[in-house]
């Protein structure tokens, strides 16, 4: 049974939220909606976190010099969603075709358009008023009394320093490349760089590309750069043997298996015994969880791409109910999960819902760890629902938020568009074939407009 939460908690708690992205945005909303007073954190100098495009590329397209000037946008000039319209927005503020100057009216709009829906949802619910823009965290460090003291640096470049009751991250995880391990790149002679750093194909005209993954944005690049290329090379980690080879419809596009290794004449060999000489490698490998900022003594660690231990993917258990996470978890339809953890840990810290104890939460967490290793799957994946747990894991929260479930018409509409993009990769955005979700969609939404 689930005990009283902390005696931190209280009716209105003063809570910083860091990041005005769309998790930001949504907790800054529910957080005050309960009745916390809310300050949001946003280094960049206007709302929408990952959805903000830029031209700009780090000096370091690899991304791993520490020392290099970051650029926090990792959109590409062309991106467009890899989901319907009707998966992309709040439960109770729908992400509607709306009329207008540059406004996209797709089914899969572009980048632009899910930033001014965030614009429109940040101005219709007043949260621009609570954030404080070019404003970095510096430090969030845990203090007596289960209280966070927060560094921040400001336009001018001062440093303040304030105490906060509970502390909501939300910075995202689009920031701090991952780079895959290749034997002898040490030596490989060719240029390397992370789908961080691309924003057009013009770079790879004429060229030989090894691009390494086979998630939504390496499709959408590796097409976008067959255009320009002589060769694209896709390695991929889980594909079939039977699909490996030419890739039907493309005339320089091959799928290969993963790396094996790269040797100083320029080289690249694969799993599979093929080798090609490349003039690039591009990285489509994901992020790193990274706060750099969050000092908790060891409670909170990331660990090949684990940030543990969380329960539910939001608390750390030794810190509920002061630091929380929003966003985690992949594999889900991310702005609804968003707003579901945000109203959990919103009601968690007005003491209106009760987490279990700190050792229940513990005994869950490993659970979870131990299901991974029965199962053989990599502590990498501990933050990806699989298939069938998303419906679950969203009901499981709404259940504790005391709302409605989540209509069934959610995940089959994800699971629709990715097996469209399985199998028509260049085009499923504009085939779309099932009215009868967007129907179901709009009825859902109805309760709402």
């Amino acid at each position: 049974m689930p005990t009283a939460v902390s005696p931190l908690a209280s009716a209105s708690l003063l809570v910083a939220v860091i990041g005005a992205g769309a998790s930001g945005l949504v907790a800054a909303r529910e957080l005050r909606r309960e009745g916390h007073r809310v300050v949001v954190f946003e280094r960049g100098d206007q709302v929408g976190g990952t959805w903000i495009y830029s031209p700009k590329v780090e000096s370091d397209l690899l991304g791993t010099n520490p020392d290099r000037a970051v650029v926090h946008s990792s959109l590409y000039q062309s991106l467009r969603t890899n989901l319907p319209r009707e998966l992309m927005g709040f439960q109770d503020y729908p992400f509607v075709k709306r009329e207008g100057d540059g406004r996209d009216g797709r089914r899969f709009p572009g980048h632009k358009e899910v930033l001014m829906y965030l614009q429109d949802f940040a101005t219709e619910f007043g949260i621009n008023e609570l954030v404080r823009f070019e404003t970095e965290v510096v430090s969030a460090k845990l203090v007596e009394g289960g209280k966070w003291k927060l560094t921040s640096k400001g336009r001018s470049g001062d440093r303040v320093e304030e105490i906060y009751d509970a502390l909501v991250v939300c910075n995202g995880h689009y920031t701090q490349p991952r780079i895959a391990d290749i034997p002898g790149i040490k030596v490989w002679p060719g240029k390397q760089m992370h789908s961080h750093n691309y924003r057009t194909p013009d770079r790879f005209q004429d060229q030989v590309v090894v691009v390494i993954g086979y998630g939504p944005s390496a499709v959408d690049i590796y097409i976008e750069v067959s255009g320009v290329a002589k060769e694209v090379h896709v390695a991929a980690r889980s594909v079939a043997d039977d699909k490996l080879g030419k890739l039907p419809g493309f005339k320089n596009v091959w799928l290969h298996s993963m790396i094996d290794s790269v040797h100083e004449d320029g080289r690249v060999v694969f799993n599979d015994g093929n080798a090609v000489y490349a003039d690039v490698i591009l990285h489509c490998t994901g992020y790193e969880h990274y706060f750099p900022f969050l000092e908790t003594n060891g409670a909170v660690t990331v660990d090949d791409h684990c940030v543990e231990p969380l329960y539910k993917h939001v608390f750390p258990p030794a810190l509920t109910p002061s630091l929380s996470f929003v966003g985690i978890p992949v594999k889900n339809v991310p702005f609804l999960m968003a707003e579901l953890q945000s109203k959990w840990i919103a009601g968690i810290l007005s003491n209106r819902i009760a987490l279990p104890s700190k050792e229940e939460m513990m005994e869950d967490v490993k659970a979870l760890y131990s299901s991974l290793e029965t199962s053989g799957t990599p502590k990498r994946f501990a933050h990806h629902l699989a298939e069938g747990q998303q419906l679950p894991y969203n009901n499981w929260l709404a259940a504790q938020c005391g709302v409605p479930p989540v209509g069934e018409w959610r995940p089959k509409m994800y699971m629709a568009a990715a097996e469209g993009r399985a199998l028509q990769p260049s085009t499923y955005r504009d085939n779309w074939e099932h009215d009868d979700l967007v129907l179901e969609a709009q009825k859902d939404f109805s309760r709402y407009l």
